[in-house]
């Protein structure tokens, strides 16, 4: 059986561009600590929550109101055994108009059922897609989850 991706849809009124500005400002739907840009292509940022969670990702590809992808470079998940699991793995978000709604697709490449993190990843980010930037993006304010 092939691995599949982490993958996670939601659709909303708002336009793609507000999607995609959104997308852009992950400091406003994502708890911890953030320093850097993600506004612009090579752009890099560092996030942190706790001492659970370090990860630094560069801007790879960033097409305005359709598409943005962040490349995971430096990771530290102390959770798991292999801390470093997320290095090298892409978070994607691509975003689209579908029957009248505008539709943003979130995918984490690379994490998988077949690696350690999938169960607690695929919940957190779960809940970030589908509840915090979901709220962020309908009504511009979230109550931002403690993961």
């Amino acid at each position: 059986m092939l691995a599949t991706d982490f993958t996670a849809t939601i659709k909303v009124d708002q336009t793609p561009q507000q999607v995609f500005d959104a997308v852009n400002t992950p400091q406003n739907w994502w708890s911890g600590d953030f320093e850097g840009d993600t506004k612009s292509l090579n752009d890099e940022f560092t996030y942190r929550y706790q001492d659970m969670h370090y990860s630094k990702q560069q801007v790879v590809e960033s097409v305005p109101g359709e598409k943005v992808v962040w490349l995971v470079t430096e990771s530290y998940l102390s959770f798991l055994e292999d801390t470093k699991e997320w290095d090298g793995t892409k978070i994607i978000f691509e975003i689209g108009e579908k029957n009248g709604q505008t539709e943003l697709k979130f995918t984490h490449e690379g994490i998988n059922p077949g690696v350690e993190c999938y169960d607690a990843c695929s919940t957190a980010w779960g809940q970030l897609i589908r509840q915090s930037l979901f709220n962020y993006i309908t009504t511009g304010k979230v109550d931002k989850p403690a993961l």
